[in-house]
C-alpha cells in the first residue's frame, strides 16, 4: 500500500526538522561534497547548486508515500545542519529503513541523535510502522553510536554488503528498532 504521506514539520531540543526545499541546495551540496559524506552517504548525482536544488526538491516531495526526508536546521540560524530520511517506506508490513548525514559544521553536537530520535518516533506514532531498521558500514564508528544512543539495536553484521562512495564493499551493522522498544 502506498499512500501519500503529509509533509510535517518536527523540532527537538533546538533543531527543527521540516521537508527539504531549494533553499537547502548550498549547505546540502557542502554537505555532500565532504570527503566523510561523500565516503559514507554519497549522493553523486549533486555536483552544483542546480543539481542541489532539483535533488532538495526531490526529497522534499512525499506524495509517492515511500519516503519521508527531513532537512535538520539549526532552529535559531535557519542552517542546514544534516537530513534524515524515513526511506523504503512499506505500510502494508509497517516497516521503513532510516538513513542520516550531518554536515562537517554540525558534527559532534548530538544533530543525528536528535534528529533520529524524532523521526523515529514520529514513524512509530504518525505512520504507524512497527519497525524501522537501518544500516552503515562497520568502519563508520559515528554512525553506530547514533544508531544505538537511539535504541536500534545491533541485529547483525552483513558480510561485504554493499559499495559505498569510495567503490569498495564494506561489511555492514543492521540495527532495529521496534514501537515496543523503550529507547
Amino acid at each position: 500500500m502506498t499512500l501519500a504521506i503529509e509533509p510535517v514539520e518536527l523540532s527537538y531540543g533546538g533543531l527543527l526538522l521540516r521537508p527539504p526545499d531549494e533553499r537547502d541546495a548550498v549547505d546540502s551540496l557542502a554537505m555532500v561534497r565532504d570527503p566523510d559524506t561523500a565516503l559514507w552517504n554519497p549522493a553523486p548525482a549533486v555536483v552544483d547548486v542546480a543539481t542541489a536544488r532539483d535533488w532538495c526538491k526531490r526529497l522534499g516531495d512525499w506524495s509517492d508515500g515511500d519516503h519521508a526526508t527531513f532537512s535538520v536546521l539549526d532552529a535559531d540560524t535557519g542552517r542546514v545542519l544534516g537530513n534524515v530520511s524515513l526511506h523504503k517506506i512499506d505500510l502494508d508490513q509497517s516497516i521503513a529503513e532510516m538513513g542520516y548525514r550531518v554536515g562537517p559544521w554540525a558534527r559532534g553536537r548530538g544533530v543525528a541523535t536528535g534528529a533520529v530520535r524524532v523521526v523515529t518516533d514520529w514513524a512509530f506514532a504518525r505512520l504507524g510502522l512497527h519497525r524501522v531498521q537501518l544500516y552503515h558500514a562497520v568502519a563508520n564508528e559515528a554512525s553506530c553510536r547514533v544508531a544505538l544512543k537511539c535504541g536500534y539495536l545491533n541485529e547483525g553484521t552483513l558480510r561485504s554488503a554493499a559499495k559505498y562512495g569510495d567503490g569498495l564493499r564494506y561489511d555492514e551493522h543492521l540495527h532495529g528498532r521496534l514501537a515496543e522498544d523503550a529507547r
